[in-house]
């Protein structure tokens, strides 16, 4: 069942009141990507066990699957059942026109990522379509976070090591950042500071000095994509510099599948799939509770 206009401005200035409390409190708020309703339960109850805001997020691939209007709806009715403080995020939508669809169906929340569909798209793109999306999104009121240019990963597990050298080369220059922010117009920057989409062998490290440089740069929120596989000491000190919101898939989609896999070994004649899930969200919801915690968002939720 679709929201009225009233009812999407009202949660996109709570959402926005959301990331001034980040700021002001020193905390970050989880971003969860959701594959499927067993994930979202999974958030839904962290966030109810630790009275923390959440943000559930959708990329391209995940909304296909389930559908713009079907993922609103999934998302109010596990939030009011829970009665929890969570939003929607779209995450690297590749495009101007999929991102102006989530806006007019109420995604608080909204990632352009024109980079993500064509990794060598030119700054006069990316700065032209992200303007476009930010007056788009003035009608709602919904809050738009882009990025100034590609960033290295995916979101899958990876065999290979880091090339921190590597790494680096992409990692957000200041100026760049205060440039493109003051030119988009934008709400949130996504940066690279040594954070990188997807699973690794090795921990990542975060250039927390590089963080502390662009955040006394530029006024709008701060993202940080790519969180899985970091040490949580890295959270609980961006959060304290001033970043808003954290991003994490791999981690979720790791636990998720290797339970899963136990699961069914474990039960092979058991055909029941319901009865076989709650231990997967079990075990997604303790990812999500380790996160929250360390990014200080426990206890911040305003209803």
């Amino acid at each position: 069942m679709g929201l009225t206009i009233k009812e999407i401005r009202d949660n996109t200035v709570r959402a926005r009141h959301l990331m001034q409390r980040s700021r002001s409190q020193k905390f970050a708020v989880g971003a969860f990507n959701i594959d499927n309703q067993e994930t979202l339960i999974a958030v839904s109850r962290a966030a109810q066990k630790l009275r923390s805001p959440v943000l559930v997020e959708v990329s391209h691939g995940e909304v296909q699957a389930l559908g713009l209007e079907n993922i609103r709806d999934m998302v109010d009715n596990y939030r009011d059942e829970y009665g929890i403080e969570m939003y929607i995020n779209l995450d690297h939508s590749p495009s101007v026109d999929d991102c102006k669809r989530a806006i007019d169906v109420g995604f608080e929340f909204i990632h352009i990522d024109i980079s993500q569909a064509n990794h060598d798209a030119s700054r006069e793109e990316i700065l032209t379509k992200t303007k476009e999306v930010v007056e788009y999104a003035k009608f709602t009121g919904a809050l738009v976070e882009a990025e100034e240019r590609y960033f290295m990963g995916s979101s899958n597990v990876h065999k290979e090591e880091i090339d921190y050298e590597e790494v680096k080369k992409y990692n957000t220059k200041p100026e760049d950042a205060l440039q493109f922010a003051e030119e988009t117009g934008i709400n949130t920057l996504a940066i690279q500071v040594g954070n990188l989409h997807g699973l690794y062998p090795v921990p990542k490290q975060l250039d927390l000095q590089l963080l502390q440089e662009i955040r006394d740069r530029i006024s709008c929120q701060i993202s940080l994509h790519g969180g899985s596989g970091t040490p949580l000491h890295y959270f609980e000190d961006a959060a304290r510099i001033g970043v808003s919101k954290i991003n994490i898939n791999s981690d979720m989609r790791y636990v998720f599948r290797k339970t899963l896999e136990k699961v069914l070994a474990d039960n092979p004649d058991e055909y029941a799939v319901v009865k076989l899930m709650p231990t997967v969200y079990e075990a997604v919801q303790k990812v999500v509770e380790e996160k929250i915690t360390a990014f200080g968002s426990s206890g911040k939720a305003v209803l």
